[in-house]
């Protein structure tokens, strides 16, 4: 229920196009860095296949939210926040910020995290600055 309740909000941001001011902060890689530096986690929620394609950041951690066909993991969530406690904050990163722009959104309205920070060109923002990542 939960999943499919998060597949329809998902749907929705698409289609309305997230025109209101983002309820998490969108860092650049500066920022990012400064976040790495300073020991914040980073959840990379890529899929295997792409991590494998670009490398990672160093120092983060893959979660992978979607499959291929946009479907929110199972226990995706659950994970998470196990992981994360609601008042810690966390980096998100993805291939280009949009999957990290929804999943930001659903952490910060609906399941209450308060320190959600969402890279927001991603991985190919990154890799466009030279900067290094790590293959696995």
């Amino acid at each position: 229920m939960l999943v499919r309740l998060l597949g329809l909000v998902c749907a929705a941001l698409l289609l309305t196009g997230c025109a209101d001011p983002p309820p998490y902060t969108n860092v650049d890689n500066e920022g990012l860095q400064r976040l790495l530096q300073q020991s914040v986690p980073v959840i990379d929620i890529r899929r295997p296949e792409e991590w494998r394609e670009t490398g990672v950041v160093d120092g983060s951690r893959g979660m992978t939210f979607v499959d291929a066909n946009g479907r929110v993991m199972p226990n995706f969530l659950e994970t998470f926040s196990a992981n994360v406690s609601k008042d810690q904050p966390v980096v998100l990163i993805c291939r280009t910020g949009n999957r990290t722009d929804l999943l930001a959104r659903h952490l910060v309205e609906r399941m209450g995290y308060s320190r959600v920070y969402n890279v927001r060109d991603g991985i190919v923002g990154w890799l466009s600055e030279g900067r290094p990542v790590i293959r696995g």
